[in-house]
């Protein structure tokens, strides 16, 4: 591409930032729909999240992307907030606006934009939730507002479940939300299958052969798995998913839908379904995955 005068720049802030995919997502947009508008990661360290932010805005970048452990961090040097960011309480795109950033969460829609095409539902469904970290507290929020009949959020920690329980449920009046420890999913009802969501880091590269339940009769109970984590491309949770009769997806499409509703918002485009498998293409091949 030229880059000229008039080139707008967008950008991710995170620690660290060296193997993002957000570059190929991007700039891969950019060009194409023609836009002149380049993507560049920038390394910030935890305690200059302020500088950062005012920064950008100072040097008139056009948004940001941001990533961990930054998205809670930004929040109070944002101009606005999106409603659905601020229930969940993390930002992962800034959008510039008069005066400063308004804050938005796409991983969110991103993850429901990533199941709905690949025709999973949360909707009605009896949702069994792994983890209780930031990302599961955001699944959630999204499963309630999705208006999922039951979730329950399965974690070592009782008290982090119950946590996240309490939070979600002062939030959402309607469905319900039980927190539960780990182990007792042997408590759930077995007349009926769930939808399990695994949105911790247990099984992430290299730690290829852990799951966070390997306990062979809980993936009887489940009818469909979504792992948040993409590399491996296939991961021990979804292998034993697969292995009970139920299908399983990774969290690939999340990142890259994710990345699309941040590029719509700063550019007030719709990316059509054609553009969004191409750049998925670009990100198999750049993570050299071959299916």
């Amino acid at each position: 591409m030229n880059i000229n005068g008039k080139t707008k720049t967008c950008g991710l802030i995170g620690n660290p930032v060296e193997h993002t995919l957000s570059p190929v997502i991007h700039n891969g947009l950019a060009q194409h729909e023609n836009h002149n508008l380049v993507y560049v990661p920038f390394q910030v360290e935890n305690d200059k999240v302020k500088e950062a932010v005012e920064g950008a805005y100072a040097l008139n970048l056009h948004g940001l992307n941001v990533t961990v452990p930054h998205k809670s961090a930004v929040i109070p040097y944002l101009k606005k907030i999106d409603k659905l960011a601020e229930n969940i309480g993390a930002v992962n795109t800034l959008v510039r606006t008069e005066g400063g950033y308004k804050g938005y969460n796409t991983d969110m829609p991103g993850l429901c934009r990533a199941m709905e095409s690949e025709n999973y539902t949360i909707t009605g469904e009896s949702v069994i939730l792994l983890g209780a970290g930031g990302a599961a507290r955001a699944v959630a929020m999204l499963c309630m507002e999705q208006g999922a009949k039951e979730v329950f959020v399965l974690n070592r920690s009782v008290e982090k479940a119950q946590a996240i329980a309490k939070e979600v449920s002062d939030i959402y009046k309607e469905g319900t939300i039980t927190p539960m420890a780990l182990h007792d999913y042997k408590k759930l009802p077995d007349h009926k299958k769930y939808l399990a969501i695994q949105a911790t880091s247990v099984g992430l590269y290299p730690n290829v052969e852990d799951a966070v339940i390997l306990e062979e009769d809980f993936y009887d109970k489940v009818h469909a798995g979504v792992d948040l984590i993409y590399n491996p491309y296939e991961t021990k949770f979804m292998s034993l998913v697969k292995a009970h009769g139920g299908r399983a997806m990774n969290g690939l499409k999340m990142l890259l839908y994710q990345g699309i509703i941040a590029y719509e918002l700063w550019n007030q485009v719709s990316i059509s379904e054609e553009v969004a498998m191409e750049i998925l293409k670009k990100m198999k091949e750049e993570l050299n995955i071959h299916e």
